[in-house]
């Protein structure tokens, strides 16, 4: 009996083994994860604090950012591409431009027709599918701001903010 009940010791003590491993090696990769996190953290904080902090970089980006001007364009409302489909859709769109200094905005004015116009032919050419998701918002905020680029230059626009976007 006494083989049978060594036998019968050293069965679970082998099956505890594997365990202790498996529990060990999570605790390794529980450990190098939590290393790899914070190594993330503190590398991408330091560059935080950089841009925004002290120091010449951090202080012209910063005079960079307060020196832009704001130019409101009238709201638009646009009438989608609807080919194929029962109910036409439509998009009410308020814009502003982002420029660097008082001139440009002086030069944007006398051809907002222009950008207006440029705004609308591609506008209209759109389906309310491409504006689905915010990968088609970007899409749209792209291709307006190298449009209005286009119809203004050699004056250029920083970028273009939505202030309103509705589609039905």
């Amino acid at each position: 009996m006494t083989a049978e009940a060594e036998a019968g010791t050293e069965a679970p003590a082998k099956k505890g083994i594997p365990k202790l491993f498996i529990i060990i090696g999570a605790g390794v990769v529980v450990l190098l994860l939590a290393a790899g996190g914070l190594f993330f953290f503190v590398s991408s904080s330091g560059g935080e604090a950089d841009a925004h902090g002290g120091g010449e970089h951090g202080e012209s980006a910063a005079a960079e950012a307060h020196d832009t001007f704001i130019f409101n364009l009238p709201p638009m409302m646009v009438n989608l591409n609807s080919e194929g489909q029962d109910n036409p859709s439509f998009m009410k769109l308020t814009i502003a431009l982002e420029v660097a200094d008082e001139h440009v905005m002086t030069e944007i004015q006398p051809r907002l027709t222009k950008v207006i116009d440029a705004f609308q032919v591609y506008m209209r050419e759109l389906r309310k599918s491409d504006l689905e998701g915010s990968a088609g918002i970007y899409r749209l905020k792209e291709e307006l701001l190298r449009r209005v680029n286009l119809a203004i230059y050699p004056a250029h626009v920083e970028s273009v903010l939505f202030k309103e976007i509705l589609v039905q």
